[in-house]
């Protein structure tokens, strides 16, 4: 619940408010969310599950504006999201990266090569120095989760689909398997591993 200001009531955040609030301070664009620091008002029951689906109160959010509008105000800071407008922050629960990563284009090919991943809510991202591209293994099952840094310290899980699209067009160098895109080359699995 937000702290009373001089003689106002305390007001307890919602997704309606947060949304209209966002409306009114939209121009074009993202929201500039990394200027914004209002106080905090507490935690909202907004949860992005981890096949990137959106929920409030335990309820799906089927709007597909509505999440896009929540997905252009979140903010992460140390390990925390929040949902951030000129007025108000609230906490959120993420149980593993806000964005999905549903598809990319390939332009050109080999160390020229440029990879645009596109999340479910229409980011768009180059992977590259500015947008990397990492590999986690499950430290029980070895399976890999791909990640991209889309924006501002959030990420895209990159789904199944793309990633054995990046497998297909993968290539060796220096003791890695991996991809090039921008300039860079981006490790998925050593060469070694992939002979055992």
């Amino acid at each position: 619940m937000a702290k009373a200001m001089s003689g106002q009531k305390p007001v307890t955040p919602s997704p309606d408010g947060l949304a209209a609030s966002v409306k009114a301070a939209k121009t074009q664009g993202l929201p500039p969310v990394h200027l914004w620091n209002p106080p905090f008002c507490g935690d909202l029951d907004i949860r992005i599950a981890k096949d990137g689906s959106w929920s409030y109160l335990g309820s799906p959010i089927t709007r597909i504006e509505l999440v896009k509008l929540f997905s252009s105000i979140l903010k992460k800071e140390k390990d925390k999201y929040f949902l951030v407008t000129p007025v108000e922050k609230v906490g959120i629960t993420v149980e593993d990266a806000p964005f999905i990563a549903v598809d990319f284009n390939q332009d050109s090919g080999g160390e020229a090569q440029r990879l645009t991943f596109t999340t479910r809510v229409g980011d768009t991202a180059i992977a590259g120095p500015d947008h990397p591209i990492r590999i986690v293994f499950d430290t029980e099952t070895d399976e890999p989760s791909p990640y991209i840094l889309i924006r501002a310290n959030l990420e895209a899980r990159i789904d199944r689909k793309s990633f054995y699209r990046l497998v297909e067009i993968g290539t060796h160098h220096d003791g890695w398997f991996g991809v090039w895109s921008d300039g860079q080359f981006f490790p998925l699995i050593s060469s070694d591993a992939l002979k055992d």
